[in-house]
């Protein structure tokens, strides 16, 4: 008898212990709505220039994407610009879903006058990243801004909560409508931009501005700054006078935390920082310099900001905090070497980021792409391996998913390790071993300090040096605590090397980040396929995909001819279109 009613009670037990751990790592998200409608503004006059501004609501720079770990943001998007728009969302994975990815070769793009909602996840990731637009020189009249994903209540963060977050978006601009630029490209060498906003505002103290960037601190109070180079060419130096600053995020990996007088940040490139009000209360310099060039201190090419002590009556003064030579590359180079992956830190989810690792790994394949300048038909471009990237109608994925890329794209037509005899425009596309390690080693035969990023991951920075790669030098590459994050500089006659696990099946694009590159060829697509049709593996077309090129959309089909039914009685009517909300839905189980 006792052996028969102890039995039920074990097995009730025995059902709470095994339903404990699903109740707690069940992932909550909420879905954002947005609304967007991008249109050029003449009067904003950032460099007291006419010269179209791009907006979204009023606004340049754009409004802030505020998200938390695995929230779904939709982004109606109204195309109110005389040019064909994409938004691409630097940084953010798009796991399973290369159709939000926003780029050429992913999206047909919203022509003007017409509207599209893009609906991606913030999966898995956190940290500071920024959104801008991907075509047509766009990105050159503005249009781009903050993101910003957040933890998950149940992850902790390594620091301390700061008093308050500001996103610092630092650009170069040109003095010309991005439309003037763009028409004189190909033709003949453009001067590089000649200003440096912050915020999109133009420089403190300087002669032509009306308005500057200022942030406000309270003293003795700790705050966050998100720190992003939203520019199109220029790589700069960050500081702020007399303060220190300590490195904690870049690109959704926590780094070991470091003390830095000064911070080198490349195009495309997001940095956040920890910086502490520990000073007499005044008002201080912050200073964005750019590197590879003699701008003095009183330059346009410099951006000046304040720091505002909330009960300083002393204007900034005296010189500005000095950085470090800015042809100096060696301490650019010592820097990056310094930032390392903080391997006890939970990011997304409750493990540690070094969990996943390149400590001991087989490469499966490698890619070395040189990156170059040719004149090819007369015009100047820049290439990869000797070819110039030329976007077809059709966008690949699309063309990937109804025709196997038949008539579009051929695969691996051109090679992943070795250029081209002779500088040609050709569609280039690149296979990636689904789920094998693969090495990707990027050379610099450019002038410039170049930044390379793929969508769709982000890779380990393994290493980085001058003159010509080779294999021997893979035997000083770090494998011990490598950063993780998607965009990577590389030095002028330099290399950088990254490994990536392509486990993230899609059409991903692999560019330069400086936008005069990517416009005249500098970019290729590397296809990650996975032969499982199974949905789960990689998400179908979204129900609102727009086609193009080779696959238009199909005739409407007439309406019947019949007499209108009477309207119904009802006071309930409801506008999915304008109602925005947001709720709790249980996305995914974590096991």
């Amino acid at each position: 008898m006792a052996a028969s009613s102890a039995s039920p009670q074990l097995k009730l037990v025995t059902c709470a212990i095994l339903l404990l751990p699903l109740f707690v790592t069940t992932v909550t998200s909420d879905d954002i709505f947005l609304d967007w409608h991008v249109s050029a503004d003449f009067n904003l006059k950032p460099v007291s220039i006419d010269q179209p501004v791009i907006t979204i609501n009023g606004m340049f720079p754009g409004p802030l994407i505020n998200a938390t770990t695995n929230d779904v943001v939709h982004v109606n998007v109204y195309n109110n610009l005389d040019d064909p728009l994409l938004f691409t969302w630097n940084g953010i994975q798009q796991r399973l879903d290369s159709w939000q990815d926003g780029v050429s070769g992913s999206n047909c793009p919203i022509q003007p006058g017409k509207n599209w909602t893009y609906v991606f996840q913030t999966k898995d990731q956190i940290g500071t990243f920024s959104y801008f637009p991907s075509i047509n020189f766009l990105k050159a009249g503005g249009g781009f801004g903050p993101i910003r994903v957040n933890n998950r209540a149940v992850i902790s963060v390594p620091f301390p909560k700061p008093e308050a977050e500001y996103d610092v978006l630092i650009g170069d601009w040109y003095s010309s409508s991005y439309k003037d630029i763009r028409s004189r490209l190909d033709m003949r060498d453009v001067l590089p931009p000649g200003w440096m906003l912050i915020n999109g505002k133009r420089p403190y103290m300087h002669n032509l501005s009306q308005s500057y960037e200022t942030f406000n601190v309270t003293p003795g109070k700790t705050y966050l700054l998100r720190i992003s180079n939203v520019g199109t060419a220029w790589s700069f130096n960050f500081r702020i006078q007399n303060h220190q600053m300590v490195l904690v995020e870049t690109e959704g990996s926590y780094v070991n935390q470091i003390p830095l007088e000064s911070l080198d940040v490349h195009v495309g490139q997001s940095y956040s920082v920890l910086v502490t009000a520990n000073q007499y209360a005044a008002d201080y310099y912050i200073v964005a310099s750019p590197k590879m060039s003699d701008a003095t201190n009183n330059s346009t090419l410099v951006g000046v900001a304040v720091l505002h002590y909330n009960n300083s009556t002393s204007p900034a003064n005296g010189s500005l905090p000095c950085g470090p030579y800015p042809y100096d590359l060696q301490f650019s180079i010592n820097q990056a070497k310094s930032i390392r992956w903080n391997l006890t830190a939970g990011a997304a989810r409750p493990n540690p980021q070094g969990t996943f690792n390149v400590s001991n790994v087989t490469i499966s394949e490698t890619f070395i792409l040189q990156a170059s300048k040719a004149t090819i038909n007369g015009s100047s471009r820049y290439t990869v391996n000797n070819v110039s990237y030329l976007t077809p109608d059709t966008p690949l994925k699309l063309a990937d998913y109804f025709s196997n890329g038949t008539g579009v794209y051929e695969l691996d037509a051109y090679s992943k390790n070795t250029s081209n005899v002779n500088a040609v425009r050709g569609v280039f596309v690149a296979s990636a071993l689904h789920k094998g390690w693969t090495e990707i080693v990027l050379h610099n035969n450019l002038y410039i300090i170049d930044s390379w990023h793929l969508d769709g991951y982000s890779f380990f920075v393994v290493g980085m040096g001058y003159g010509e790669w080779n294999p021997g030098l893979r035997s000083t590459y770090n494998l011990y605590d490598p950063v993780a994050r998607s965009t990577v500089q590389v030095y002028p006659g330099g290399w950088s090397a990254v490994y990536v696990y392509p486990d993230n099946p899609g059409m991903w694009n692999l560019r330069s980040q400086n936008l005069e590159s990517w416009y005249l060829g500098e970019e290729l697509y590397v296809r990650v396929y996975d032969a499982d049709p199974d949905p789960a593996k990689e998400k179908p077309p979204p129900p609102n995909l727009l086609r193009c090129g080779k696959f238009q959309p199909p005739a409407p089909i007439p309406a019947p001819s019949v007499s209108p039914a009477p309207n119904p009685p009802s006071s309930m009517a409801h506008n999915s279109h304008t109602t925005r909300y947001k709720h709790i839905l249980c996305r995914d189980i974590i096991y």
